[in-house]
């Protein structure tokens, strides 16, 4: 069973249209069950993990490799290289392709990591669980928007924080490359510039940028409440995480002090999460192999940003308790400049920031019940004077996020049924034609319940679902649209307390992905029945 396995993410948070050009429509086809393979319990291998998303198209033609990092993790040291840009391939790529290769045996927690080059944080992953034996699995993803950074030489810092001992045996062996494939990109579809925030959480734009987004790997993590910070409930409930305001987060951006950004961190739910490993070893969660930054369209602020003086930047999590940990929020800042001028000027003209609505209430019995509804709306406009005329940007961005939380005393019954929508619209006017307009509707659920018996059987049963729609107008008329439906579940039962050998583990894990768009369909599904991969169906 030990088969390699690509899992390819889609680059970045918005899913235009174009993305699908990169999609290979699949020919329907399926490869039935065998049920005679499936074992009645887990044992001590399972298919290596894998994801339905679609594989990275690569151009044909030219091609060069980097590797960026080879190492073993069994701490929390970060490998420290260095990195070249490659030979023979120009500098200028059509695309750039990272790749991460991974291998673990025996028992390890899942561990979240990072890759930085240059200080660009260019993947944030956690890993797979694995099994006594042994997996492998892979990576990979579209970083071409980050091709200023690679075109230097540039210090490398990669960590996947581990703990290695007699009882959790697993060291993490990773390989980090680069493939760069000769040739230009799409015009304007790769910034001039990557730039990371300076001392004191400072940023310096060049004085010519014309359109600027903040990218923000968001994770709650390290193992406390934060991890699972969408079950928190009010400080007054008996629960074991408790905040004050219950299980509302939002990850905000400021421009010198200023709220400049608003958005629903994705509920990322890593190869462990709502202590049930079994739901998770063949088949992840939506985005836990490839975690996808916020963005944020600054570009109303340029005019602002635009002096040539040092500019503070800053990113908050709402409802983490005051000085506790959990967060971690590196940021990215992608600019591209106007060509024909040096410096522009502007100025930041509408700042509408509604006030944060955040209701969690708590209601005593059997079982205990938190119901959250939150809701918070920013609009930001502003212009920047350009060689090509006057361009305004308008950014308006709306969050809400309800859930009902229910649980029983010591927490042997604990459900929730959580939505949360992002939906952001950002309209550009000027450059010598119409008002051109994307709306971004985004949508992540959670529902589901785990379950103790009185036999110690832990069982969860959990479904999980990334959406966006993704509509570009021009003028008014439509010229663009696409709409992702990424969709996981599970149901999956152990024995608690006993050793490895001893929990009778059964579980059966789907995935269903989905993309649509005017260039093609992809859709795909995965099933996974006691570590063996069932059905990968191809329905485009």
């Amino acid at each position: 069973m030990k088969r390699r396995i690509v899992m390819s993410m889609l680059a970045g948070v918005t899913l235009l249209a174009s993305t699908l050009v990169g999609v290979v429509p699949a020919q329907s086809a399926e490869r039935p069950a065998r049920p005679a393979d499936v074992p009645a319990e887990f044992g001590t291998d399972w298919h290596d993990p894998l994801t339905a998303a679609p594989p990275i198209r690569k151009p044909s033609g030219k091609a060069c490799q980097v590797t960026l990092a080879e190492a073993q993790f069994r701490d929390f040291t970060p490998y420290k290289g260095t990195y070249t840009p490659p030979r023979g391939c120009g500098d200028r790529w059509s695309k750039v392709v990272l790749r991460l290769e991974g291998a673990v045996k025996g028992r390890q927690f899942d561990r979240l990591g990072y890759l930085h080059v240059g200080g660009v944080e260019v993947l944030r992953t956690s890993t797979p669980e694995p099994s006594p034996e042994g997996i492998g699995w892979s990576v990979e993803k579209d970083v071409t928007r980050y091709s200023d950074t690679f075109r230097r030489g540039q210090d490398v810092e990669m960590l996947i924080g581990n703990v290695v001992d007699d009882t959790y045996t697993g060291v993490i062996d990773v390989k980090a490359t680069l493939t760069f494939y000769a040739g230009r990109p799409a015009a304007k579809a790769t910034p001039d510039k990557v730039l990371t925030l300076g001392d004191g959480n400072t940023l310096t734009t060049p004085r010519n940028s014309e359109r600027i987004l903040a990218e923000v790997y968001a994770t709650g993590s390290g193992g406390g409440c934060e991890e699972f910070w969408y079950l928190a409930v009010p400080g007054k409930a008996p629960y074991s995480c408790r905040t004050d305001d219950g299980p509302y987060r939002e990850v905000r951006i400021k421009v010198d002090g200023q709220l400049a950004g608003i958005a629903a961190p994705f509920p990322h739910v890593w190869t462990g999460g709502w202590s049930n490993p079994f739901l998770w070893y063949v088949i992840p969660g939506p985005r836990a192999f490839d975690v996808r930054p916020i963005e944020y369209d600054l570009t109303s602020f340029a005019g602002l940003l635009d002096d040539g003086r040092p500019h503070r930047v800053e990113v908050s999590v709402v409802g983490v308790p005051e000085g506790q940990s959990g967060w971690s929020a590196p940021v990215n800042v992608l600019v591209w400049q106007d060509a024909g001028r040096a410096q522009l000027t502007g100025k930041l003209t509408v700042h509408r920031a509604g006030d944060l609505v955040n209701s969690s209430t708590y209601t005593a019995g059997s079982p205990e019940r938190v119901d959250t509804d939150a809701t918070h709306r920013l609009t930001v406009a502003g212009y920047v004077d350009t060689s090509h005329g006057r361009v305004t940007t308008t950014v308006s961005r709306s969050l809400t996020n309800s859930s009902v939380h229910r649980w029983t005393d010591g927490e042997n019954v604990d459900g929730l049924d959580a939505t949360w929508s992002d939906d952001e619209a950002v309209t550009v006017e000027g450059r010598g034609g119409p008002a051109r307009t994307t709306r971004t509707h985004r949508t992540y659920t959670m529902n589901g319940s785990t379950t103790i018996g009185d036999d110690a059987r832990l069982r969860t049963v959990l479904t999980l679902g990334d959406r966006a729609t993704v509509a570009e107008t021009r003028g008014g008329r439509r010229t663009g649209w696409s709409r992702l439906d990424d969709t996981v579940s599970g149901d999956a039962t152990y024995t608690t307390g006993v050793p490895r050998e001893q929990r009778h583990a059964v579980g059966t894990t789907s995935e269903r992905y989905r993309l649509y768009g005017p260039a093609g369909c992809y859709d795909r599904t995965l099933i996974a029945v006691q570590g063996v991969l069932t059905q990968d169906r191809d329905r485009c």
